[in-house]
């Protein structure tokens, strides 16, 4: 377990959660405001852990996180950590299930991440990029204090770029 929250558990995915990796990627809202990662299979998935998550908590101590509910396990999505090459911060990264929207669980997991890369992690600063039509992240972004800083491109689009200072 990375991190508890009153509702929430985050932590780090295994094989076994290949089949909600190909659920959740696969999700209409998933593909439109993140990206189309090609995972169909419980292969694709095994290998999107292995070469993703998975190896970013190897080469850097920490990554995307699965998120369950406290009371039955249920996965509802996955919150957690992304450095990009082309970045000097670690992003922020989160997708829940549609039918887990609007009722608190993306901004709480991501509080958890936040408190996590300040207190655990040490970290002064953490990025964040949205689609400029994705609202419903740019409204988190706001909630949780991260700073518009500049429209940038990138995956060739037009992407929001956030910085949020952490003290």
């Amino acid at each position: 377990m990375i991190c508890q929250t009153p509702r929430l558990t985050l932590r780090e995915f295994h094989h076994d959660d290949a089949p909600f990796i190909v659920t959740l990627l696969n999700d209409k809202s998933f593909i439109e405001n993140i990206v189309d990662k090609n995972v169909r299979t419980n292969d694709d998935a095994i290998k999107y852990l292995n070469d993703g998550p998975m190896a970013s908590y190897e080469k850097h101590g920490y990554g995307l996180y699965m998120v369950t509910l406290n009371d039955c396990d249920t996965p509802i999505g996955m919150c957690g950590l992304v450095k990009r090459d082309d970045f000097d911060y670690a992003d922020i990264g989160y997708s829940l299930l549609p039918q887990y929207y609007g009722q608190g669980y993306a901004i709480e997991a991501a509080k958890a991440i936040v408190d996590f890369c300040q207190n655990t992690l040490g970290f002064d600063t953490l990025a964040a990029i949205t689609k400029p039509a994705n609202s419903r992240s740019n409204s988190l972004l706001d909630k949780l204090g991260f700073e518009f800083q500049e429209v940038i491109e990138y995956y060739d689009q037009p992407t929001n770029f956030y910085l949020l200072a952490l003290n």
